[in-house]
């Protein structure tokens, strides 16, 4: 029998948090490479701890984008999401920058060349997931501890709400009820703060952005806080604690309500199917569910270093499929091409899109006009609806 009532939690962080900090120095890297030649190769890691940051990794690109200037822009990123504290501040803080050319080795096995394809850079396994208990087809824990977050930090920058500090976490707690979610019973706030603050205090500025990020019935007197447990939160970012790319791979997807298959998305170039591939299964599941041939879709797909196709397509439907498995599955084969030059052609991908992506989830965001969250579309609905008849 399915498990019809239950709780369920999922997290998210802040783009204040010292491993988001990093995600998103590394793939403003990325869009860096990309702006300039939109076939450049990058794999870029950064590490931030006091007032230091370390940037690393391989890339192929144009001699234009120097370290110095690299450096820079790591500097613009720490500004834009906050970061003037003693400990860890964006004119302070020495910025190192060790990336070098891409692996002759790796490169060989990837680049196309004579009939042969461009193949996947690496082996792997990427799933996407979508379901109908939001409206943009995403687990509804993860959805709303993104936007608590996300509707937290649009305060702080706009000014509204001056004591909070970029750093922070949410988690929320829901109650499924038949298999769908109907009220949150645990909230878990934790936000870095100017001042002498006590935990009564950071509550009374956080609740009515939390009760206006959940939906309207969601919140009663039985829901639990939880906001800065621990007392007070003053030292925070990679200050507090070092922060590393790729790190917070369940923040980024699905908060845990879905399969993950190990691979960060944060400063790879589209060429990885680590992240391309992922993009594309999200796409596809999206897709599938906003095509009503089911309420729950994950898919799977499967790479192998330089080899084009995937070596398996995988579709379950949880037992909520209009149609069968094996229908999806021939079905998502014809509708797009899934080699990684399918992919990155079809969504577009090759283009500065990334450093957005690096807080607040990958999935569930709204498609934006140049070409940003592009795997968010439903623009494959009517074809999938006559692949899988």
């Amino acid at each position: 029998m399915p498990h019809e009532n239950y709780l369920f939690t999922s997290e998210s962080v802040s783009e204040g948090h010292p491993d988001k900090v990093c995600d998103r120095i590394s793939d403003t890297i990325v869009d860096a490479f990309l702006s300039e030649m939109p076939e450049a190769r990058v794999a870029c890691e950064t590490l931030a701890t006091t007032n230091r940051v370390v940037i690393a990794g391989e890339t192929r690109g144009p001699d234009t984008l120097t370290h110095d200037y690299l450096a820079h822009l790591a500097r613009l990123a720490i500004r834009d999401i906050g970061y003037e504290q003693e400990g860890f501040h964006w004119q302070h803080a020495k910025v190192d920058v060790h990336l070098h050319a891409q692996s002759a080795d790796i490169a060989q096995g990837v680049d196309s060349s004579g009939n042969k394809d461009e193949g996947a850079g690496d082996q792997g396994i990427m799933f996407g997931y979508a379901c109908r208990e939001t409206p943009e087809l995403m687990p509804a824990p993860i959805y709303y501890s993104h936007k608590i977050l996300k509707l937290l930090a649009d305060a702080r920058k706009s000014g509204r709400e001056p004591a909070l500090e970029p750093d922070a976490k949410s988690q929320v707690t829901i109650a499924y009820e038949n298999g769908k979610p109907v009220r949150c019973t645990q909230v878990v706030l934790s936000t870095q703060h100017t001042g002498d603050l006590s935990s009564q205090d950071v509550r009374s500025i956080v609740e009515p952005y939390i009760a206006a990020a959940l939906p309207d019935d969601w919140i009663n007197d039985d829901t639990v806080w939880h906001v800065n447990p621990t007392g007070k939160f003053i030292i925070g970012g990679p200050d507090g604690d070092c922060g590393l790319t790729g790190r917070k791979i369940i923040v980024d997807t699905y908060g845990g309500a879905a399969p993950h298959g190990g691979g960060a998305f944060s400063g790879k170039d589209p060429t990885k199917v680590d992240r391309s591939a992922a993009y594309a299964a999200r796409y596809l599941a999206k897709n599938v569910v906003a095509a009503d041939l089911a309420d729950r879709c994950t898919i799977q797909l499967a790479y192998a270093i330089g080899v084009s196709e995937p070596l398996a397509v995988y579709v379950d439907l949880h037992g909520t499929g209009k149609v069968s498995e094996t229908a999806v599955e021939k079905a998502c084969r014809e509708v797009m091409n899934l080699t990684p030059r399918g992919i990155r052609e079809h969504l577009q991908l090759n283009r500065p899109i990334y450093a957005r992506t690096a807080a607040y989830g990958h999935f569930g965001r709204a498609a934006e006009a140049d070409g940003g969250f592009s795997w968010e579309n439903i623009d494959l609905v009517h074809a999938l609806r006559d692949a899988a008849r």
